[in-house]
């Protein structure tokens, strides 16, 4: 009984055995190879060969150059990408990394890229240095992959664009824009708005002529953005021409030179004018001696005698035109001898709005180079609110004037005032030492240039100090050169720009140095 019992245990002792041995899963080792060139243990591959020496022996950047010329042009700094394209990339974005990977496209048809990037490089040394990671299979279907550097010099090449705007005699649009006036008030103001939009950077050239500018565009749709600006900011009115330059009739291509001619309604700010009978009355029954008092997208008119205003747009203009009566040279100085504030004021039926900004008042006045005499004028004036006993204030005499107007003369002389005051007067040396912000004017050529527009110019500074509605339009930047000038103990209550409202007039020189800006300008 002992040996078979025995027998039974050695039987389950090698069932337990052969369970364990199937539970537990075959494992194989892989061995190592001697590398065919250096003997090195590697694990086996296809070339039977290290990296090291599959490195030496296939170099698959081969046929990728590793210096490429990129060219760039200064004066738009945009890069060339050919045949004839310039493109605008910014330093290591992804556009000129595309850029600089479409220079090496034909060369690395062969190999798969992996990775690019750009390695750093100080920005005025005209080199732009790219990473790439390739791979390629090479002996006997081994994968290899290979990281190296390419480096892409930067070459100067002025684009043709930048080539007409140097030789400032090509130009395919021209907008001509006039104004048949005395007072250049609205072209300055359209200055200031073309350079706050920014709309003079696309123009070739900009000439100053007399009672006008023209505006040179190597695009037709350049100067089309300036005729549609032109017709949101001021009243005028436009037309367009073209000229047949040249015609291929293989290709079917005409070459034409296109001209906007822009014409401004001849009024400024500060205008006398007599509007005709029929405009009067469809603008609220005001009267037809008015004051022009502002020229933006419309003319802002206001009624001396009433304080009625009413707003004239270019349409309505050009279908019942009236002119200046009288141009700003014209005005005289007088002083305020008398001074009686108008209340409650009643209108006629059908009446206008009336300006809250201004106070009616009856006034007697006598001319300054009239003093030694006893001629006084009386009239009604829309500036009670500025106007004091003694003050000084600019106007037009009337009464001695000679105009010749169509609507003015049909009007009953009984209706028509003596004097139209305009603006008080303010003492202008004062008012220039104390200014302490500029504005910026645009780059042009100047013919024929009239010794009064510095005076004109002069006149719309000032406008820009008295008017808070003019200047919201309007960039006025702080002048560093002006030292602070503390208020005078005779301040004459001439009306000034905060600081609030003033820009920082930002240079070069500013944001990067005197050493920076010298640097970036070589």
């Amino acid at each position: 009984m002992r040996p078979r019992q025995m027998q039974r245990a050695d039987e389950q002792r090698c069932e337990l055995a052969v369970m364990e041995y199937i539970k537990t899963p075959a494992t194989s080792h892989q061995g190592n190879i001697l590398c065919c060139t250096c003997g090195v243990p590697i694990p086996p591959n296809p070339a039977n060969m290290c990296v090291s020496c599959l490195r030496t022996q296939v170099d698959i950047s081969e046929g990728i150059p590793k210096q490429v010329s990129v060219h760039f042009c200064k004066q738009c700094e945009r890069y060339l990408q050919p045949p004839g394209t310039w493109m605008q990339c910014a330093l290591e974005s992804r556009e000129l990394l595309a850029l600089c990977l479409k220079k090496l496209k034909s060369s690395m048809s062969k190999v798969r890229l992996i990775d690019a990037g750009f390695l750093w490089t100080e920005p005025h040394s005209k080199r732009i240095k790219v990473k790439l990671s390739i791979q390629k299979e090479v002996l006997n279907g081994a994968i290899l992959q290979q990281v190296f550097v390419v480096e892409f010099i930067i070459q100067s090449q002025m684009c043709d664009d930048c080539h007409r705007v140097e030789a400032k005699d090509f130009w395919k649009a021209v907008v001509q824009v006039r104004q048949k006036t005395v007072h250049k008030k609205t072209f300055f103001y359209l200055e200031q708005l073309i350079l706050k939009h920014k709309l003079h950077q696309n123009s070739l050239r900009i000439k100053e002529i007399h009672e006008g500018v023209d505006f040179y565009y190597g695009s037709k749709q350049h100067a089309q953005k300036m005729v549609d600006f032109l017709q949101c900011t001021v009243p005028c009115r436009s037309k367009a021409s073209q000229r047949l330059i040249s015609h291929d009739v293989h290709s079917n291509t005409y070459n034409y030179k296109s001209t906007f001619s822009m014409e401004i309604v001849p009024i400024c700010k500060d205008n006398l004018v007599c509007l005709s009978p029929r405009l009067a009355q469809s603008l609220g029954n005001m009267g037809q001696v008015c004051v022009c008092i502002r020229v933006t997208s419309t003319i802002r008119l206001i009624d001396p005698n009433t304080l009625q205003i009413a707003e004239v747009d270019g349409s309505t203009y050009w279908r019942h035109p009236f002119s200046s009566l009288c141009n700003p040279r014209q005005m005289e100085e007088f002083i305020i001898m008398d001074l009686s504030i108008i209340r409650d004021q009643k209108l006629g039926a059908g009446a206008g709005l009336r300006s809250n900004k201004h106070t009616l008042a009856e006034v007697w006045v006598q001319k300054t180079s009239e003093m030694n005499t006893s001629q006084q004028y009386h009239c009604r004036t829309f500036l009670g609110h500025l106007l004091n006993i003694g003050d000084l204030v600019l106007g037009f005499d009337l009464a001695n004037a000679n105009i010749n107007d169509e609507f003015l003369n049909k009007i009953n002389p009984h209706h028509v005032p003596d004097v139209v005051l305009i603006k008080k007067s303010y003492d202008r040396s004062r008012r220039v030492t104390r200014r302490n912000w500029k504005l910026k004017q645009m780059d042009r050529d100047r013919e024929g240039m009239e010794t009064d527009d510095e005076r004109q110019y002069q006149d719309f500074l000032e406008d820009l100090e008295e008017d808070e509605a003019l200047r919201k339009n309007v960039n006025i930047y702080r002048d560093s050169s002006r030292l602070p000038v503390e208020s005078d103990s005779e301040d004459d209550g001439a009306p000034r720009i905060s600081l609030v409202e003033m820009l920082e007039d930002l240079s070069l020189s500013d944001a990067t140095g005197g050493e920076g800006a010298d640097m970036m300008t070589e």
